[in-house]
């Protein structure tokens, strides 16, 4: 990506390149008939089965002719998602043993099945951490994974993906993405099995920049929003990739866990546990002092430093970490992603909310040993949405979720006004000579 401008009064260089909100991408999902499941004619469900049981054979060929033409191009493995669909529906309403045709099957998921727009309404908030596979890179790059906050149809967030290169020397490049995207399948076993969360599935043949993971539970009916991703070392570089985010239902919220070795299988768990009542938990990449640590917000206004034994259980509101202290955080203060290992300390971004509900991106140096100790702390921003950045879904919103660091250099996307993604680039000690 070639460089666009820097900044007044940040080191920060900011890259040309931005992703934007993009109706055009759409993907299969099951269409549920909702509160009008049942009307003066019944069951809506069986209802609409019956009507599709009524055409004649050349109806049928006509019917699913016409949606072939106008959705086959549009996805990918179509007819493959109408059989499983129907699949669903067979097992739901008990129809096994029907004497359906192919081809009538076929037309009953589709008229089961629903576009839907997941990034229309906006893409923002971005985490980014290395890739699983670093083969053939070198020791000058780092092959990522970025997530992003992709907000569709009826506001309701879901966790997309895009994969790329940085190098140390400021280059940073995203991969093409394929023109077909594909929703994670639930897998059967974690429903049943009783587990605590869900497990969910990228499909085989479809690349992970091609991967939407949508709300599976109540919980999370109306949203995942702002996974801060982190990769995770157990001991030994024992890598997981864990993931912090908000399960939104409509009217509540808790933090959850995002788990998986390999981008293609995925765990969904509550956090359990006082602190797992709030939003915006970053979890720090490794132990401390045998511990794991976690950054969060658990007053509305606050930083607090959060540990727990387990990563599944957090009963403890931490101890305050750092309070809002210059005017441009004077309402709150939050982090932006898991801390960082510098070799100075933890380096955590943070965001700060001023007047007029004015986000900006600042950071913070913490004890690599005691991470309560805060070493240093950013007096101005480090970046803060200006000109046109300032218009957009929410305006004046600058925020990440996560950077990445590559030899001696930070990697930074971040949201711009909750309408896009851009880039920006900092030598680590540029970032620290910010602070006092």
């Amino acid at each position: 990506m070639d460089a666009l401008h820097t900044p007044p009064e940040t080191p920060l260089l900011i890259l040309e390149e931005r992703l934007h909100a993009d109706p055009s991408r759409v993907v299969l999902r099951p269409f549920h008939l909702g509160w009008q499941a049942t009307n003066a004619d019944g069951s809506r469900a069986r209802k609409l089965i019956e009507d599709i049981a009524s055409l004649s054979e050349q109806e049928v060929d006509a019917e699913y002719a016409k949606v072939l033409h106008d959705f086959s191009e549009r996805h990918w493995q179509t007819e493959l998602m109408f059989e499983e669909r129907y699949a669903e529906v067979e097992h739901s309403l008990d129809l096994a043993g029907t004497a359906f045709s192919e081809q009538r099957k076929r037309l009953i998921g589709a008229y089961f099945c629903h576009e839907y727009t997941y990034a229309a309404a906006a893409l923002m908030n971005p985490s980014i951490v290395p890739h699983p596979d670093q083969s053939g890179t070198g020791e000058h790059a780092c092959r990522f994974i970025m997530s992003l906050r992709a907000v569709g149809e009826g506001h309701i967030s879901s966790v997309a993906f895009r994969e790329g290169i940085a190098s140390d020397d400021g280059g940073f490049a995203l991969w093409p993405q394929g023109p077909f995207a594909t929703a994670v399948a639930e897998d059967e076993a974690s429903m049943t099995d009783g587990i605590d969360g869900i497990v969910v599935n990228r499909h085989p043949e479809s690349s992970l920049s091609n991967t939407v993971i949508f709300p599976v539970t109540d919980q999370q009916r109306n949203g995942l929003e702002d996974l801060r991703l982190v990769r995770f070392d157990h001991g030994d570089r024992d890598y997981e990739w864990i993931g912090t985010y908000t399960a939104y239902s409509g009217h509540s919220i808790r933090s959850e866990l995002l788990r998986t070795r390999d981008f293609a299988k995925f765990k969904l768990e509550p956090i359990h546990g006082r602190a797992g009542r709030n939003k915006g938990m970053a979890l720090f990449p490794e132990k401390i002092d045998g511990q794991y640590a976690m950054v969060g917000r658990q007053d509305g206004k606050n930083l607090f430093l959060i540990r727990s034994d387990t990563l599944e259980t957090w009963d403890s509101d931490g101890e305050k970490l750092m309070g809002p202290k210059y005017p441009w955080e004077f309402i709150q203060i939050g982090n932006c992603g898991s801390p960082i290992r510098t070799a100075e300390g933890w380096l955590l971004f943070t965001h700060g909310v001023g007047a007029m509900r004015k986000y900006a991106l600042g950071c913070a140096l913490l004890d690599l040993d005691n991470p309560s100790k805060v070493i240093a702390r950013s007096a101005r921003p480090v970046l803060t949405a200006i000109d046109a950045d300032r218009s957009g879904y929410v305006p004046n919103v600058i925020y990440t979720c996560g950077a990445l660091l590559v030899g001696d250099r930070l990697h930074i996307p971040y949201g711009i006004s909750d309408s896009a993604v851009g880039f920006a680039t900092a030598l680590v000690d540029d970032i620290l000579a910010l602070m006092e």
